[in-house]
């Protein structure tokens, strides 16, 4: 079976979700060990997760609604003769990173927080 185009579509959308999660990781792995530093481990970790679990939630969200409403702003822009430069395929990409981050902001307390004392 030949997965050509069908991996060819997929390779962008995972890269892009792929670098925005290492970089979330990397961040909530950092924050908790900050953090517990000036509060606690526990504290750190909870309030750390919540925080990505709303990146997570909101570029989810907005996702959507690019997804949603994007052509029927752009027909707007159009009809109006605004040029904003903001696209439904761009809007999509960053709710995605958005997301990506999130959930690797997540993932990262999920490693960090066993390990610490």
């Amino acid at each position: 079976m030949n997965h050509g185009p069908a991996l060819a579509w997929l390779a962008p959308r995972l890269s892009l979700l792929a670098t925005a999660g290492a970089v979330g990781g990397l961040v909530g792995a950092l924050a908790v060990v900050a953090f517990a530093v000036l509060a606690g481990p526990m504290t750190a970790s909870t309030q750390t997760f919540a925080v990505g679990t709303l990146a997570f939630g909101f570029g989810v969200l907005g996702w959507s609604g690019s997804m949603l409403a994007g052509r029927s702003i752009e027909g707007l822009q159009r009809r109006l003769d605004v040029d904003t430069a903001w696209t439904e395929r761009d809007s999509r990409r960053a709710m995605a990173r958005i997301a990506g981050f999130g959930a690797g902001v997540m993932a990262g307390v999920v490693v960090v927080t066993p390990l610490l004392p």
